[in-house]
């Protein structure tokens, strides 16, 4: 399987180019092939909201993935993917021209994954309404495709408007979108009926969920006319110091569930940035190879 890095969004504490350009440097050098980023463009003020649940707060910092890719794209060969980008709340065509853009400048080493997130906060701030998130993102993903391959586009359904208008220069070729998502049946649906591939949130393992979302997702694709063996599979493992006695097994599950890659993941592992999390990434690698 392939193998990718999930660099750690959230528990970095300072922001240095060198420290950011030799960390995928040693993670390459170790034999990652892709780095998966996680993006937030708003943290909500949980002091603000009693009872506030979700993942993140505005004191967990993240670095704008497209622009955090443009800016390693020359200083490595690795794949560059989103794990996932909160795509209805973005514009489409903003979408398209950005990753057109970086496939031109790391050609054919672009994925991106996409999702609907859970953050409504962050959603007001971009003014897209949160409610609408599921059927935006299902027009959104034809869309980019056609901006991708078409000079020039129209476009007048659902909640984009594009008038005979273009993104030149289009990108070498077309970026494989994935989907991120949890085993809801309309979730998987979409991935089967839209996606290159999948993304399954943390929490779905094999023997916990993986299985059965699985076979539905592939019989979705089938019943929309794709081929079900067409569509990628990526597991996640979290890890951390203690646990990579583990990992080797943990892989093993996943690639024997037909996923043709694997991203290792340090957050929320007491690791420190960015030499703590290098050392379990580096020993993840190291194990897996």
């Amino acid at each position: 399987m392939r193998l990718g890095a999930v660099f750690p969004q959230a528990e970095f504490d300072r922001v240095v180019g060198d420290e950011l350009v030799e960390f995928v440097r040693r993670l390459e050098e170790a034999g990652y092939d892709h780095l998966l980023v996680y993006d937030h463009v708003l943290g909500a003020d949980a002091g603000a909201r009693p009872g506030w649940t979700g993942f993140y707060d505005h004191r967990d910092p993240f670095l704008e993935p497209f622009m955090l890719f443009a800016y390693l794209a020359r200083e490595c060969r690795m794949e560059l993917v989103t794990d996932i980008l909160v795509l209805p709340q973005r514009q489409t065509a903003l979408v398209a021209k950005q990753v057109a853009t970086l496939q031109l400048l790391a050609p054919g080493r672009v994925r991106l994954g996409v999702g609907i997130g859970w953050n409504a906060v962050e959603y007001d701030g971009l003014g897209v309404d949160f409610g609408s998130r599921a059927a935006r993102m299902e027009e959104q993903i034809p869309l980019l495709r056609r901006l991708w391959t078409e000079a020039a586009v129209t476009h007048a359904v659902g909640s984009e408007l594009i008038d005979a208008a273009g993104i030149a220069p289009i990108p070498p070729q077309e970026v494989p979108i994935w989907i991120g998502c949890g085993t809801d049946g309309r979730a998987v649906a979409r991935v089967g009926r839209l996606a290159d591939g999948w993304l399954p949130m943390p929490q779905v393992q094999p023997g916990s969920g993986l299985e059965a979302a699985w076979h539905d997702l592939r019989t979705a694709a089938a019943a929309a006319g794709r081929d079900p063996d067409r569509i990628g599979l990526e597991g996640h493992l979290a890890v951390r110091a203690d646990n990579l006695h583990r990992l080797v097994d943990r892989a093993a599950r996943w690639s024997d569930a037909g996923a043709e890659a694997v991203a290792i993941n340090p957050l929320r592992a007491g690791a420190t940035w960015p030499t703590g999390h290098l050392e379990v990434l580096l020993r993840a690698a190291e194990m897996l190879q």
